[in-house]
């Protein structure tokens, strides 16, 4: 059985254009192979993952990275809209946000996201996340021609 790494399709909902270059940067330092789609609000997350206007033609992502404290719709809203959805729940989302407020962090993890992350960001933590988030569950395994495994 071979295991072929394909690029991973990422939707990082970040406000904050110098939080999404340091996400870029650290998604490029692990050298995790991805495209990297960028909304910055709640509301453009969701017609994203939704494939509505002007996103009809937006690729299913493999994972979402949330930020909480975002405009028009909130993070917590948008998490609880995802988990919600029998199409989009099984996503995995990284929850990247600046708060350390118990309530939110779980209320996150009641809502099944898969990791919580603080900024600023620990890349180590960081990267430790995606590295077994891609291990576990972006790995394509494809079988030999004649099917044995």
């Amino acid at each position: 059985m071979n295991q072929t790494l394909r690029p991973i399709e990422i939707l990082l909902v970040e406000d904050s254009p110098t939080d999404a270059l340091l996400t870029q940067r650290a998604l490029a330092d692990a050298r995790f192979v991805n495209r990297l789609n960028i909304v910055d609000d709640g509301v453009q997350a969701l017609a994203f993952l939704r494939r509505e206007p002007p996103f009809a033609n937006a690729v299913r992502p493999d994972l979402i990275l949330l930020d909480l404290n975002l405009p028009k719709k909130d993070g917590r809203e948008v998490l609880e809209e995802i988990k919600a959805d029998e199409f989009l729940r099984i996503i995995p989302v990284v929850v990247l946000t600046t708060s350390r407020a118990e309530e939110d962090i779980l209320r996150s993890y009641r809502l099944h996201a898969n990791c919580y992350i603080t900024k600023p960001v620990d890349f180590d933590s960081f990267t430790d996340a995606i590295a077994t988030l891609e291990k576990f569950w972006f790995a394509v395994v494809t079988l030999p021609p004649d099917g044995s495994g």
